[in-house]
């Protein structure tokens, strides 16, 4: 073996030890930074297009107003309200779903007769990946005006509602990662760690934790995806809402899957353990009796027990494995995997990543409490870890590689979107704790073997390590000390008679035990160096899981490098309305003048169509008729004809104008001045 630098002492492991409180306060604080610079979060979905758009002025009133989304979206009949100058609603509140393939649209009718002025439409919905996202605009009917209306500053998922969902949302993936990695710690590492109490209490904590945190984001997404109002957790009807969506369904399922992991856990520690300690029993009176020359019926009757008890190891793993891969797919099923491309490869991807990240973190967190708690984990326990945890590295690996493409899209992403630059500063903290794992795995090669408590009351043998033999003579010293301090001829009788010493006794006797218990865990200088190095890999876990909380809440960079495309596309898309005016002559008589059109917003999609005609002395002409056609030659596309309905003398107005491709569109406009006078004129135009 190379040289190595020397070990810690005991005194500096407990100095690191004490350490540990400030340490978990400079994490509390990190967690609380992530968590407030990640309020409110961004989703998947994104308003791509409205019909008024933002700014817009119009001529007329519109007949209704129209949302274009990036993804998928929830929306219910209150999600889209239109406000006048005077705060007043004047939308009719039902919804209009006019999705068809790829396009997602909603809309909602506006009442008749609105006067000129400035209208808000304030929006808000849940993603497919069940992320809420709002907003606002504002557009005109005849001339901007002033308005009562504030745009509101608040988006949906924001406020103290939001904090409190994300740090619920962080418990949850907490109590998941120490509940499957506790447990898969005992079964494949150190199953008679299922009879100590410290890691009995861990894996209980860990249920807990995710019960209450999904009870908790059941209660909360009726607030979190609407009003921000903490009073409406008491929200029947809301509850029942949310019971009918993917992500109320999600929670149900969780819940009932924490129901059979409370059994799982009630065997695993309860009759699992009560093998586990007859099985080790067992094992010793069969090694006495062969020592004597006695018969083997105790090491048979051993053999059967431990057979009985590796059995139920053998149905608690797959029963385990079972459970903890469906709460896992309660995540993929409900968030960033169950949308985008290749939804059917990434859920179970993601249920792989998760279980991966258990069996890592959540066991990591296990041995810690085990080195410190318990004082005579075995160095196989360790090393079995040690490969459970290079496994589980492997799978992190392959399985983040796919869903790091899949959500990023290009190299680009990286650095250019938030989803990218927290990808960076995870992946970076991966290795980080790869690092470390390495210094630990080197500590666990330097690792005494110690003894179970058993075993070591039962005497030390000259195969001991001197460290373990030092801890012995001190715990004799005290014995000792403790048997000079009671008086000579006090048996028990006397120690029961008078209650105060015998809790003084009890008191010496924990005192002793505890003394030799830290003896015994401190005379390794290896089980020292690794307690420090395990700590320090459970702390950068800590600040992984707050940072991959983040990241699930935080609109994926293929998406938002979507919306930036758009954007960057904005001079070969009009930012206003195509307006073109066309003069005409039909011949006959008043047969001239102007037709006046405007295209809003002039893009590829939905688009609303005005057309207004003037006579040669500028007033408002009322034709019979007026026929309009848009033609694509270089796609052999139209003519696609559009029978615009008469608003007003003069004006002609129609909605849901679609023009499928961008390119160099032709506009045919008809005008038919009498029953025989009419002509076509025609303009070329740039769409998209």
């Amino acid at each position: 073996m190379t040289a190595t630098a020397p070990a810690p002492s005991p005194a500096r492991a407990a100095r690191a030890t004490a350490h540990l409180p400030r340490l978990v306060l400079v994490l509390a604080a990190l967690l609380a930074s992530l968590f407030t610079a990640a309020s409110p979060a961004s989703a998947h979905a994104a308003l791509t297009a409205s019909d008024p758009k933002d700014g817009a002025v119009v001529a007329t009133a519109p007949a209704q107003v129209t949302l274009s989304f990036s993804e998928q979206v929830a929306m219910g009949d209150d999600s889209i309200r239109v406000m006048d100058p005077q705060g007043k609603r004047v939308d009719t509140g039902e919804l209009r779903d006019m999705c068809s393939g790829s396009t997602v649209r909603y809309g909602t009718a506006l009442h008749s007769g609105l006067p000129n002025g400035t209208y808000t439409v304030a929006w808000q919905a849940v993603s497919a990946d069940s992320h809420p996202v709002s907003g606002a605009f504002t557009f005109s009917v005849g001339a901007p005006s002033a308005t009562s209306v504030s745009l509101p500053d608040r988006q949906a998922g924001g406020g103290p509602v939001g904090v409190v969902y994300d740090i619920a949302r962080y418990a949850a993936y907490a109590g998941f990662t120490v509940l499957v990695g506790g447990a898969a710690f005992i079964l494949l590492c150190w199953r008679r760690g299922s009879a100590e109490r410290p890691l009995q209490k861990l894996v209980v904590g860990g249920w807990v934790t995710l019960t209450a945190a999904t009870l908790a984001m059941l209660v909360l997404r009726t607030p979190y995806t609407g009003s921000g109002k903490f009073a409406d957790v008491f929200d029947l009807d809301g509850l029942q809402a949310v019971l009918e969506t993917k992500t109320g369904a999600s929670f149900v399922s969780r819940l009932l899957l924490l129901g059979a992991a409370a059994l799982f856990i009630a065997v695993l520690f309860g009759a699992y353990a009560r093998r586990q300690k007859t099985s080790a029993a067992e094992a010793v009176e069969g090694t006495g009796a062969e020592g004597t020359g006695a018969e083997g019926t105790g090491a048979e009757a051993a053999e059967e027990t431990k057979k009985e008890t590796s059995d139920l190891a053998f149905g608690l793993a797959i029963g385990g494995t079972v459970v903890a891969g469906g709460i896992a797919a309660t995540w993929a099923l409900a968030e960033h995997a169950s949308t985008g491309i290749q939804p059917g490869i990434a859920m179970p991807v993601d249920i792989l990543h998760l279980l991966a990240v258990a069996a890592w973190l959540g066991g990591l967190v296990a041995l810690l409490v085990a080195l410190h708690k318990v004082p005579d984990i075995e160095r196989e326990a360790v090393q079995r870890f040690s490969k459970v945890a290079f496994i589980s590295v492997l799978v992190l690996a392959v399985t983040g590689v796919y869903q790091s493409w899949r959500q990023l899209g290009s190299w680009s992403a990286l650095t250019d979107t938030s989803y990218g630059r927290l990808l960076i500063i995870k992946v970076s903290l991966v290795a980080v704790l790869v690092a470390i794992a390495y210094l630990s795995r080197k500590w666990t090669g330097r690792l005494g073997e110690v003894r179970s408590t058993e075993g070591a009351e039962a005497g030390a043998t000259e195969e001991e390590p001197a460290e373990v033999l030092a801890g012995a003579d001190v715990s004799r010293e005290t014995s000792a000390t403790v048997s000079r301090e009671t008086p000579t001829g006090s048996g028990s009788g006397a120690a029961d008679a008078d209650p105060r010493r015998a809790a003084q006794l009890e008191r010496q006797r924990a005192a002793r035990e505890k003394a030799r218990e830290k003896q015994v865990r401190d005379a390794d200088p290896g089980r020292a160096g690794l307690r420090r190095s395990v700590l320090a890999e459970a702390g950068v876990a800590v600040v992984l899981l707050a940072v991959t909380t983040v990241l699930t809440s935080t609109e994926p960079g293929r998406a938002a490098q979507l919306e930036t495309n758009r954007s960057a596309a904005g001079p070969a898309v009009p930012n206003r309305a195509v307006k073109i005016t066309l003069p005409f002559d039909t011949g006959g008589q008043n047969g001239k003048g102007t037709v006046r059109l405007e295209l809003d917003p002039g893009r590829v999609g939905a688009n609303t169509l005005h057309l207004w005609a003037d006579g040669e002395d500028g007033k408002p002409l009322d034709l019979p008729e007026i026929k309009i056609a848009f033609t694509l030659p270089a796609k052999e596309i139209g003519p696609l004809p559009v029978a615009p309905d008469r608003d007003a003398p003069g004006h002609w107005s129609a909605s849901g104008v679609q023009l499928p491709l961008a390119g160099e569109w032709r506009i045919d406009v008809t005008v038919r001045t009498s029953d025989i006078d009419q002509t076509t004129v025609q303009k070329n135009v740039k769409i998209g």
